[in-house]
């Protein structure tokens, strides 16, 4: 395990480890020798995470592909002669994330509401995610000695996943909100939660639920990957070439981008809205 999770840093070695560790108890349970295991022990597992778990078939492929990994790693550094993994299938990932963007006049009542809050660090953290694009740990791990200026531009020193270190520039709107927050503070957190300490991804969730009902949003469920893929669609809708939202979003796969953004057009170009409304006389 250390071997395999030598390879990851920052947050995707959290994940990775995470991931790897659902495998490794499971087989506790059964009771398995992980070394021990052949390709239907794999199969079984695979099934456990479909059927008994429920869970969506983007995250049994990842965390398939954490255990073919540390197969992989377990054959290179000689361990086992060959991978149980290998001729394992891979469950079919649909072209359409599960995950719906806000629409534009949802994201402006989002927006406003969080500028309208008593909390200061509500409309920060809404900038930070649906108009910078940062993954929910990066605005909650973002220090105010991060911010800064570049070749005229306020810009925020983002730490990602590997820890690559990208500099983000700051739009006024956004640059205001996060001023806003850290006004009177020389460092620490830019975003804090209601004890005054760094706010974490679960304080984060519970903020931007708050604010979708002020804002009267009729949406199943509210977490803060929504309004990554708002940012991202936003472009799209907005013209900006898919290379230009590719480095945006800092998404090594073009094909991210238009996942995200093919699951809502799917709906606001959906065939049962031109049926509506050449039946409208008779409805």
């Amino acid at each position: 395990m250390a071997a395999y999770l030598g390879r990851y840093r920052g947050q995707s070695r959290m994940h990775t480890d995470s991931d790897l560790k659902v495998f490794l108890r499971w087989s506790a349970d059964q009771p398995l020798d992980p070394l021990a295991a052949a390709r239907t022990d794999v199969e079984r597992y695979v099934r456990c995470l479909q059927d008994v778990r429920c869970y969506q078939p983007s995250t049994v492929s990842r965390r398939l592909s954490v255990v073919i990994g540390f197969y992989r790693v377990c054959v290179i550094d000689q361990i086992l002669p060959h991978s149980p993994a290998d001729y394992v299938r891979r469950p079919m990932v649909p072209p359409e994330s599960p995950t719906l963007g806000l629409s534009h006049l949802q994201f402006e009542a989002m927006i406003t509401a969080a500028r309208l809050s008593a909390n200061l660090n509500d409309f920060a953290l809404v900038a930070m995610l649906g108009l910078l694009g940062l993954r929910i740990f990066e605005a909650c791990g973002a220090n105010i000695a991060d911010l800064g200026e570049e070749h005229g531009h306020r810009v925020l020193k983002v730490r990602g996943k590997g820890g690559k270190v990208v500099l983000v520039p700051l739009p006024p709107a956004v640059a205001r909100a996060i001023d806003r927050t850290v006004e009177g503070r020389d460092d620490g957190p830019v975003l804090r939660n209601a004890c005054g300490v760094r706010m974490d991804r679960h304080a984060a969730t519970r903020r931007l639920k708050y604010l979708a009902e002020i804002a009267d949003l009729r949406i199943p469920k509210m977490h803060p990957h929504m309004l990554r893929h708002t940012f991202v669609t936003t472009m799209l809708d907005a013209g900006v070439s898919l290379r230009d939202v590719q480095i945006a979003a800092r998404h090594a796969d073009p094909r991210t981008n238009i996942r995200y953004d093919r699951a809502r057009k799917n709906l606001d170009r959906h065939p049962n809205y031109i049926l509506a409304a050449f039946m409208a006389s008779g409805t």
